[in-house]
């Protein structure tokens, strides 16, 4: 098994640990039953990601993850995901989580189009996050959007 996960931290905002975010992503590749995959992390602020959104995607607004798939064949993934941690934050304090745990989960969700789940119809949306609360349950966590607001 060849996996290769690089991390660019390229914001200010938060202290990441670089080795939770990696656990998850390969935890996403073993269930997925990907051997060979070379996945790339970026952490950036709001405005970089606005930019990459607007650049790549046509959407003017900053987003909270985008992920690009580089290749997908049986067995083998290249990817990046890049996660906002200025969003992050902010949405962790509205949901009374920590800005840390709110980036897991953009990982998560990133790693999860990257290995073909899907979020634009109600059945596809229930199997992403039945698939991120699977993930997240190895780090002793429950998404914020199954807690009583």
């Amino acid at each position: 098994m060849s996996i290769t996960i690089a991390i660019a931290d390229e914001q200010q905002r938060l202290q990441i640990d670089g080795g939770r975010l990696k656990t998850a992503v390969r935890q996403i590749l073993a269930d997925a039953k990907i051997t060979s995959a070379d996945v790339s992390l970026a952490l950036v602020d709001d405005a970089t990601i606005h930019e990459l959104n607007r650049q790549y995607l046509g959407h003017d607004y900053p987003t909270d993850v985008i992920s690009f798939v580089l290749d997908h064949t049986a067995g083998r993934l290249e990817g990046e995901v890049i996660v906002s941690t200025d969003t992050a934050a902010t949405t962790a304090a509205r949901l009374g989580w920590p800005p840390e745990d709110e980036v897991l989960l953009y990982v998560v969700h990133g790693i999860l189009h990257l290995v073909g789940h899907d979020d634009q119809d109600p059945d596809s949306l229930a199997a992403m996050r039945a698939a991120e609360r699977h993930c997240l349950a190895g780090f002793g966590l429950k998404p914020p959007y199954d807690q009583a607001t």
